[in-house]
């Protein structure tokens, strides 16, 4: 029996479409390039979740950047967060007096991505902004400042672009609902 089968939970409806994905990340990408256009950021990306989103974005945005990746937990196989932030992979450069744009998939508590800044904070970067494909506010629990952000969505879990439940559907070139079977 697949993986697939043993999963109580399939993908539902599309909810925002490959072609909406692509125009949003170009412009985010724009955008950046335009507020970088005299400086070398630093783009984090936030794995695995944030990898194709990252991938888009870096081919997206025109002037010279470098980019590196950490590896944060807070949700396992569940469709809600634990709550609890783990770091599980470091940089692999300094960030010192640098210009570092933190890349997310998704927003909601915010625990996670301000657990991030701050602890990129603590490294004496020259400036740290968050860019993020979702944000997911009804759910907040930790104010975020989202400087660069794709969608809003409502309050429901959602596969595709990268973007999993139990390690499935990442792959979907879109981002689409979860619903129980």
């Amino acid at each position: 029996m697949s993986r697939l089968a043993d999963l109580a939970a399939r993908p539902a409806r599309v909810l925002i479409t490959e072609d909406e994905l692509r125009a949003r990340v170009t412009a985010l990408g724009e955008a950046l390039a335009r507020d970088y256009a005299d400086r070398h950021p630093v783009l984090v990306g936030v794995l695995k979740g944030a990898l194709l989103f990252m991938a888009d974005l870096i081919r997206a945005v025109s002037i010279d950047l470098e980019t590196d990746f950490i590896v944060l937990a807070s949700y396992g196989a569940a469709t809600r967060s634990s709550g609890v932030v783990k770091l599980a992979s470091d940089l692999s450069h300094p960030i010192e007096d640098r210009d570092v744009v933190i890349v997310e998939d998704i927003i909601d508590t915010g625990r996670t991505v301000s657990y991030l800044k701050r602890n990129l904070e603590t490294r004496r970067p020259r400036s740290v902004k968050i860019c993020a494909l979702l944000d997911k506010i009804e759910r907040r629990e930790v104010e975020v400042d989202i400087d660069y952000l794709g969608f809003t969505i409502p309050n429901v879990f959602v596969v595709g672009y990268g973007m999993d439940h139990a390690g499935l559907y990442r792959n979907l070139p879109h981002i689409a609902t979860l619903d129980s079977a």
